[in-house]
């Protein structure tokens, strides 16, 4: 197996532990001074950061990806797709956010040092989110629904 497929493992491996599992598996996917950007910024950073992260996630389970592709390349992995989760219901960035379901577009951006995760970003549709939720209402005449997107690979058929 080359490294980039080596290194997909590892987020599999990560993205397997939101959902339960044990969280000392932390102490062999990220190096003990990762730099986790998508921490809320009163989180600490480090391998404790995370873990505290993941408990989190585990007690409020639920959240899957609807669609994803993971791509590697060298020392990164970047997963995009769109996430189903069930808001629990509590303050979001300044926001009183009610609990219910949401879906949302999601890129978790990883860097790997031999093997173990060092740096970990995310972007987020937070806004859509919140605008899902009700914690926000948008103007007049702007639509909540989450545009439907089409794809096609290859030429158009001919008629």
């Amino acid at each position: 197996m080359d490294i980039a497929e080596q290194n997909k493992a590892v987020i599999r491996r990560l993205e397997a532990l939101t959902a339960g599992g044990d969280p000392s598996e932390l102490d062999e996917l990220c190096s003990p001074d990762i730099v986790n950007h998508a921490l809320a910024p009163d989180k600490r950073n480090g391998r404790e950061g995370t873990r505290e992260f993941l408990a989190s996630a585990q007690r409020n389970p639920g959240g899957s990806w609807l669609r994803s592709v993971v791509v590697a390349e060298d020392d990164f992995v970047i997963q995009f797709g769109v996430r189903q989760a069930q808001w629990p219901g509590r303050t979001f960035r300044g926001f009183d956010v009610p609990g219910g379901p949401y879906t949302a577009d999601a890129v978790f951006i990883y860097r790997l040092v031999e093997g173990r995760i060092a740096k970990r970003w995310a972007v987020r549709d937070d806004l859509g989110m919140l605008v899902q939720l009700g914690a926000l209402t948008p103007t007049a005449g702007v639509s909540t629904k989450r545009p439907t997107v089409a794809r096609s690979v290859g030429p158009k058929p001919s008629s």
